[in-house]
């Protein structure tokens, strides 16, 4: 079977070498600070959402006399870009939008292949903003992400393969993709036999000794909605108690699982309670823009269920407003007792994440909004809000338009987002809102 040609590319040392590793899974090119290391074009064969790729590494786009060495390197990357089937452009979110990023961005819109935009060291909400700049190349949407550290990276495999064609009837159920979904938590709170019980198998070894998973691993089974692929992952502790090696590598394929998931399962001692630890990892889910289920385990054991669900209930409204409403499920993973509840909940929870609003619907609620409670004034000037739109999902996310709209304040924005959250009913899961300023064309007069 002839695989589709994905390519990356872009200007010196913007990131691609360590994009490609990473959606390559394993290190096939060197990263280094230094521009230029990256001469030849690298290929490798990776696996995007279920649908194989071809995909290939370029050397920096620069302007250079064609019997130079930058000028071959040029060359090659333009013989790649010939050939591809999607092209990477890759651009510095930190740096901004430079002219080389224009020039090369024209030059791409030429050749007439698709191009999907990525903005890369954007960490961080302060990356996500910035980021917006790139708008201005004329690529369409930019998709903000850090390759360094694997933020967005999940999003981008998914914009990857739903920009491809479909592959032939022999990989079917390839293309049926599985939920990705990770199963996280502190050590002993019962995931591998939470995961044993929802395969129905011992697939994990368990035991009342903590720290037995080291790695995660991935399994792979089917509800009555299709398949879900699920990571057990070893037991997160405080960084200030990881020292081995060992379990340092443990705790990084943790978290690499959880950056990879869709919905994440927050695996609690339902007897023990809800310790700052578990809000610290619910914490980074949200960071991460993950949907999450908070899951209650050794429920059958604890002594008052009233007193354990208030108090849950409580340490979340005043601890995680940011994810308000998110999904609980109560059970015994050793027994069985409520597991079933749990991936519906998955399901449900995964639904919203992907939730998209309607453009007229959503500056109708912004009207009401501003309406009910009017911007406020920033260094004695009110912000004129003009227009919002929802950039993507997984998760929500929308950018507000108007003038020095980058100033809103932090309670206003919250304002926002818990009036988006409940007119649009999207409980349980991150939303995201970017500003952007609408220049005065009489400011510099």
């Amino acid at each position: 079977m002839i695989l589709p040609i994905v390519v990356i590319a872009g200007r010196p040392n913007v990131g691609k070498s360590t994009l490609f590793n990473k959606l390559a899974g394993r290190r096939f090119a060197i990263v280094s600070d230094t521009p230029g290391v990256t001469r030849d074009r690298k290929e490798a064969e990776a696996l995007m959402r279920g649908k194989r790729i071809r995909l290939i590494d370029t050397a920096g786009l620069e302007e250079a006399a064609p019997d130079t060495l930058p000028g071959r390197m040029r060359a090659s990357s333009e013989a790649a870009v010939a050939q591809a089937d999607l092209i990477v452009f890759v651009v510095d979110a930190r740096a901004g939008i430079t002219p080389a990023d224009s020039h090369f961005a024209a030059w791409l819109r030429r050749q007439g292949r698709p191009v999907l935009l990525v903005a890369n060291k954007a960490e961080g909400r302060v990356g996500a903003s910035a980021a917006l700049e790139a708008y201005s190349l004329g690529l369409g949407e930019p998709l903000a992400m850090s390759a360094e550290h694997g933020e967005g990276l999940s999003d981008l495999m998914t914009e990857i393969a739903d920009r491809l064609p479909a592959q032939s009837s022999e990989d079917e159920d390839a293309l049926n993709r599985p939920l990705k979904l990770a199963i996280v938590g502190r050590p002993n709170a019962g995931k591998s036999t939470l995961l044993n019980r929802l395969l129905g198998e011992d697939r994990m070894i368990t035991g009342p000794e903590p720290g037995l998973t080291r790695d995660a691993v991935a399994v792979q089974l089917s509800d009555a909605h299709g398949p879900i692929e699920i990571v057990d992952t070893a037991g997160l502790r405080r960084k200030a108690r990881v020292d081995l090696p060992l379990e340092k590598m443990s705790v990084s394929a943790s978290i690499e699982a959880l950056k990879m998931a869709e919905v994440v399962v927050l695996c609690v001692d339902a007897v023990l309670g809800l310790h700052e630890q578990d809000l610290q990892i619910a914490r980074l889910i949200e960071r991460e823009g993950r949907a999450c289920v908070l899951a209650l385990n050794k429920w059958d054991a604890v002594a008052d269920r009233t007193a354990t669900r208030k108090a849950i209930s409580d340490r979340l409204e005043t601890s995680m407003a940011q994810m308000k409403g998110i999904p609980v499920v109560n059970f015994s993973a050793l027994t069985g007792f409520g597991v079933d509840k749990l991936l519906p909940a998955v399901r449900a929870v995964h639904d919203t994440w992907n939730s998209r609003v309607a453009t007229g619907a959503l500056n109708r609620w912004f009207e009401d909004a501003l309406e009910r409670h009017a911007p406020p004034l920033v260094d004695g000037r009110r912000l004129k809000l003009r227009y919002i739109t929802q950039a993507k999902a997984r998760p929500p996310t929308f950018i507000a338009f108007g003038t020095r709209a980058e100033q809103m304040p932090e309670d206003y924005q919250r304002y926002m987002v818990n009036s988006l959250r409940d007119k649009f009913e999207l409980p349980g899961v991150p939303i995201r809102l970017l500003l952007r300023g609408t220049k005065n064309p009489y400011a510099d007069e």
